[in-house]
Parts: C-alpha cells; sequence; structure tokens
C-alpha cells in the first residue's frame, strides 16, 4: 500500500467498490445517478457499500478508498485526512482529499460519460468530505449525505456561492455521539444553517453509527434530490 502524501492525494479506482459489475460500469453509468461513497476513519471501501442495497433503484453507487494510510493500531484501514485535533483537522489536508475526489469523478466522465447527476454520501471522516466537495465544487453535486460526521473549520472556495446556492444536505447523527466532539458539532449546525438547506436529524441510541431509521430517511432524501436532478 502506498501512503499518499496530502499534498498529492489520489484517488484508486481499481479499489473502487461499485454496487453494479464492474465490467457493466461502461455501460450503465452514462446518464445514470451516481452517489459517491465516502467510509469513516480507520475504514475502507468495501464498508459502506452493504448501504446500496437499501437506498433508490436505479442509482449507481461507488465507494471509494480513502487516500491516506490510517496508522497503527489500524489495521487494514484508510484515512481521508489526518485527525489532528478531534473534529478541528487541519482544512489543507482535508481540501487535498477533496481535490482528489474532484480528480477522479474528472476520469470518470472522461472514462464512461458523465452521470446524469451526482451526490455524496460520507460517515464520520466521510461526512466531512461529503461537505467539502460542496465547499469546492457545489454545482457538480445535487445533494450530500453526512451521516456522524462534521464541517471543517476555516474557509473553503465556494463558501460564499453557497450562502446563495444552498444545496440540500442531510445530516443525521446521535446527540450523545462519543466521538464527535460538542464545538464540532456546533459549528457544523452554525455552518449547515447558513450555507444550505438542512434536513438535520437525531437517531438516539445511534451513537457513532448508522441506524436503520436513518437509512430509510436516506432513502427518501435522495429519492427527492439525486434522482429528481437526474430526471431534470
Amino acid at each position: 500500500m502506498t501512503d499518499f502524501s496530502p499534498t498529492q492525494p489520489h484517488i484508486d479506482d481499481s479499489a473502487v467498490v461499485w454496487s453494479i459489475p464492474r465490467d457493466e460500469v461502461a455501460t450503465r453509468l452514462r446518464g445514470a445517478p451516481l452517489l459517491v461513497i465516502m467510509h469513516g476513519y480507520g475504514s475502507h471501501e468495501a464498508d459502506l457499500i452493504s448501504l446500496a442495497q437499501y437506498l433508490p433503484g436505479g442509482i449507481v453507487c461507488a465507494s471509494l478508498r480513502a487516500p491516506l494510510i490510517a496508522p497503527a493500531p489500524v489495521q487494514n484501514g484508510f484515512a481521508w485526512f489526518q485527525i489532528g485535533e478531534p473534529g478541528n483537522p487541519e482544512p489543507a489536508g482535508v481540501d487535498a482529499a477533496a481535490r482528489g475526489v474532484l480528480t477522479w469523478l474528472d476520469g470518470l466522465a472522461t472514462e464512461y460519460g458523465a452521470p446524469a447527476a451526482v451526490s455524496t454520501l460520507g460517515f464520520s471522516q466521510g461526512g466531512a468530505m461529503a461537505l467539502q466537495l460542496l465547499r469546492h465544487a457545489p454545482e457538480r453535486f445535487a445533494s450530500a449525505v453526512n451521516l456522524s460526521g462534521f464541517v471543517v473549520s476555516g474557509d473553503a472556495p465556494a463558501d460564499a456561492a453557497l450562502e446563495s446556492l444552498r444545496p440540500r444536505v442531510f445530516w443525521g447523527r446521535d446527540e450523545r455521539d462519543p466521538i464527535i466532539p460538542p464545538s464540532a458539532v456546533a459549528r457544523t449546525t452554525t455552518w449547515l444553517e447558513t450555507h444550505s438547506e438542512v434536513d438535520a436529524r437525531l437517531y438516539p441510541g445511534a451513537g457513532h453509527g448508522i441506524v436503520g431509521d436513518e437509512i430509510t430517511a436516506v432513502r427518501e432524501f435522495l429519492d427527492q434530490t439525486l434522482l429528481v436532478a437526474a430526471e431534470a
């Protein structure tokens, strides 16, 4: 495995796990709704793809492997950016990872043809990535799903535009999440209220995880955002 520098992000296309057979991507991706899935810290690309079966039919899901190797004691896990202060990572590393995902999307469109619409779904660090991608290129995404995640501090290139565009964002969490600190929750609450049309929901008992009722709500959200955008 290669440990990529945050200044040289790289999404390994060969590691992407698809919700459809890889040999059908070339014929089915062009003009289809695409959901980009991003796992949490210390996890991997095969984790959240299991959610695809519970999401709207017709969506093509692509679960990405984060570009950094999570340090020991994590085994065979990856990270989108270095943790640093919990809930408050250095923005430069998150920006670098976002650029890596955008570059991967560019390559995907070049090789297979552009999807009809794209949304993102991320958990924890992946949730921060879902929001950071909006903060770099909001025009490229129909919506974002942030599960047990947060928004990164500091400014990003499209923050001012987002105050007018206000894309739809689903934010699901447990208010007693033991991993995301209250300061990150407060920052995310304020940012989402001023930069998005947010659907914020609490799931008591979820902890730092995902529960069934949450996925049902995500399915409805993607019906209303990603599928509607793909049909427009």
